[in-house]
């Protein structure tokens, strides 16, 4: 099998830090939302195998089919609009999974019209370049944010990341991984009493539909779903240069969500911080093998849905600090990257530099993340800028 032959030890290493990222950094969230709806312990279970299963064959199958990295994770901007509105609202978890669904029909609906592409279309480069900057930029922040709290562990991972820069560049991300978890378990930093050995089990709940969950649940989730989510995902995508079917990929979502949605898969969507990963060289040189990154990435979510409490175990066994300083590092490509993709046009610096700072800034407004305002305060001073001028003049390209 080509998929195989493709694989390398740095793009499983990739996806493996990019599972390690997406969960432990937002699983706790997931956790309160469905606790929000009154979930038993069994329904929260349910709750991650839906989702593991979801995000790991949204992963795998169309990244085998196109041979380009295609990655899926739930919304964290959608389980905290979740968590607070459950407990606001008192919503019961048939309501919840009703909310769910609709919120999967709408996200469909989105991907079958092409709505949403054909906007992502007409956001210039610079732009789409400093969005991506703006939302890595935060996870290379709390990287060294953590030598607050872990200055050992993180400063053994920075010194072994820049020596296998310099010796073995390829497989920088593996080395720094590899010591991270050694200098943990030296240290008794790792906890191992979370895990336990038991599967997941799948609890189906009939959806129960009702206008104040479709108003307080459904629309919000909706709404930051693809304005925090698929908004900068599709950035991503952009910024490290692969074409993909954004319309059919966003349809798959919806569908795999509204499938899925019983057994408490709230919402499926690109992924940015972990796209990233996935997407850059450190997954692999070579741009046309860095699918294999994804795949196992979604080969790791499905184990996650399947063995349920036992990789969940694992995965937050590891300290947060080593989680965070693995996904700054890991990032640090991509976010240079941004940078200058944002600022290789001086008529255009200003506005995405906008873009970037609103980005980085995590201001929330209206219930929707800082992805969506930076877009729209760059796209703004993009037109009060430019809006009437004549466009400058290009040089034509060498053959």
């Amino acid at each position: 099998m080509q998929f195989f032959k493709d694989l390398s030890l740095s793009a499983f290493t990739a996806g493996f830090v990019a599972v390690l990222v997406g969960f432990t950094s937002s699983v706790a969230i997931v956790f309160q939302a469905a606790q929000a709806f009154g979930a038993t312990p069994g329904q929260i279970t349910s709750w991650m195998w839906a989702l593991g299963l979801g995000m790991g064959l949204c992963s795998l199958v169309p990244s085998l089919i196109l041979r380009q990295p295609v990655m899926v994770a739930w919304s964290t901007p959608g389980a905290a609009v979740l968590a607070t509105a459950g407990l606001a609202g008192g919503f019961s978890m048939g309501e919840a999974i009703g909310a769910f669904m609709v919120c999967a029909l709408l996200i469909t609906l989105s991907g079958v019209t092409g709505w949403f592409e054909r906007v992502m279309s007409r956001i210039p480069m610079e732009i789409a370049s400093a969005l991506l900057a703006g939302v890595l930029a935060r996870f290379g922040m709390q990287a060294f944010a953590a030598l607050q709290t872990a200055l050992p562990l993180v400063l053994a991972m920075l010194l072994a990341y820049l020596l296998a820069r310099r010796l073995l560049p390829r497989y920088a991300v593996v080395l720094t991984l590899a010591a991270g978890i050694a200098w943990a378990a030296v240290g008794g930093q790792m906890r191992w009493s979370a895990v336990h050995l038991a599967p997941a089990m799948p609890v189906f709940t009939a959806p129960q539909f009702s206008l104040q969950a479709l108003m307080s649940l459904a629309l919000p989730l909706f709404i930051v779903t693809m304005a925090s989510q698929n908004l900068p995902g599709v950035a991503v995508m952009r910024a490290t240069g692969y074409q993909l079917p954004v319309s059919r990929l966003i349809t798959m979502t919806g569908l795999a969500t509204l499938a899925l949605a019983p057994f408490g898969a709230f919402a499926l969507n690109f992924s940015a911080i972990t796209a990233a990963i996935c997407m850059g060289p450190e997954a692999h040189p070579d741009r046309a093998r860095r699918y294999t990154a994804a795949a196992s990435c979604g080969l790791l979510y499905i184990a996650v849905g399947i063995f349920g409490a036992v990789v969940t175990g694992l995965l937050t066994a590891f300290p947060q600090e080593l989680v965070v300083a693995i996904a700054g590092l890991a990032l640090l490509s991509a976010i240079g990257g941004g940078l200058v993709g944002a600022l290789q046009s001086e008529s255009q610096r200003e506005a995405a530099l906008i873009t970037f700072l609103v980005t980085l800034s995590g201001v929330t407004l209206a219930g929707i993340g800082s992805a969506f305002w930076g877009v729209v305060a760059g796209s703004l001073a993009l037109l009060v800028q430019q809006y009437g001028r004549p466009r400058a003049h290009q040089p034509p390209r060498r053959p």
